[in-house]
């Protein structure tokens, strides 16, 4: 084996938030295993814990199937609303998720896993590495307004990334070889656009259903927006602060801890809610980091 070879190499590998473009992080571990790099050990903020626990679980490839089948009526489904502290609850998406694949300890995962969530007491990330999967994954994703907080040992938990975007130091004490860290806020990169007519299996019923959502959100957040046509709604104004807020700490993250790869993903390559849009979202992630492991020439 040569000196550059990726054949048995152990990864530590740091999965970013970023909402619906961590389906990109399907793609990224595809690639990294067609090379023959060994993933041991997983750290994942918010999407990038779901997606990282997933896969820390077993369960990656039945994940996947249910992921691209999403369309948008799917989405809305698993919109669970709540008035009292967010607009949804977050319950319904993580009940069909452990129907699915089964809430397993994070201790007796075959790989390392550790999901980064926010305490808002101590006002300080916290690593949750035992106890239930999907609880830890929960609270990982709890986007403040977005997502109702999680409860979780007397600690009120939310979005990990509102403090670490790309959990590097939680892999700085394992025994690998190379770690691979995923950044879904990239201010450049490879783009994608909507493609026009169906996706998923989308229909004109789910243009109905988009826009009965859209509806709801605005005016929930924003109330009537006659009068001011060009200026985004409260709803987007939110996502995109949080996006541009996580994308400034991504960079001081990567510049204190210099991961061997970074794999950047465009923030512009998908909106934050566009879970229907998975399929294509992997396949980013793929393209992506098969050039980054061939900069490296692995």
């Amino acid at each position: 084996m040569n000196e550059n070879s990726s054949e048995g190499r152990r990864i530590s590998l740091v999965l970013g938030s970023g909402g619906a473009r961590g389906h990109a992080h399907i793609g990224v571990i595809r690639a990294i295993e067609e090379r023959g790099l060994k993933i041991q050990n997983v750290a994942g903020t918010s999407i990038g814990a779901l997606i990282g626990g997933i896969y820390a679980a077993g369960a990656l490839d039945t994940y996947t199937k249910w992921a691209y089948r999403l369309n948008t009526p799917n989405v809305v489904r698993l919109l669970d609303f709540s008035f009292r502290g967010a607009v949804f609850k977050g319950e319904r998406v993580f009940e069909a998720l452990s129907e699915l694949i089964g809430d397993k300890q994070i201790e007796e995962l075959p790989l390392g896993f550790v999901a980064v969530a926010t305490d808002i007491g101590s006002e300080r990330e916290i690593w949750l590495n035992e106890g239930p999967l999907f609880s830890a994954v929960q609270a990982s994703c709890a986007v403040p307004g977005v997502f109702a907080p999680v409860r979780r040992n007397g600690h009120t938990l939310v979005d990990g990334g509102l403090v670490n975007p790309i959990p590097i130091a939680p892999t700085l004490s394992n025994d690998t070889s190379l770690t691979i860290a995923v950044n879904l806020n990239a201010t450049s990169g490879h783009y994608l656009s909507a493609s026009p007519g169906k996706q998923n299996g989308d229909t004109g019923k789910d243009e109905v259903y988009r826009n009965r959502i859209t509806r709801f959100m605005g005016e929930l957040f924003n109330g009537d927006d006659t009068g001011a046509p060009d200026l985004p709604d409260t709803r987007e104004m939110l996502v995109r602060s949080i996006d541009i807020m996580q994308g400034g700490i991504a960079r001081l993250k990567l510049a204190a801890y210099s991961p061997d790869i970074v794999v950047e993903i465009a923030r512009d390559s998908a909106s934050f809610f566009e879970f229907n849009r998975a399929e294509e979202l992997a396949e980013l992630g793929y393209e992506r980091t098969l050039l980054a492991l061939e900069d490296l020439g692995l």
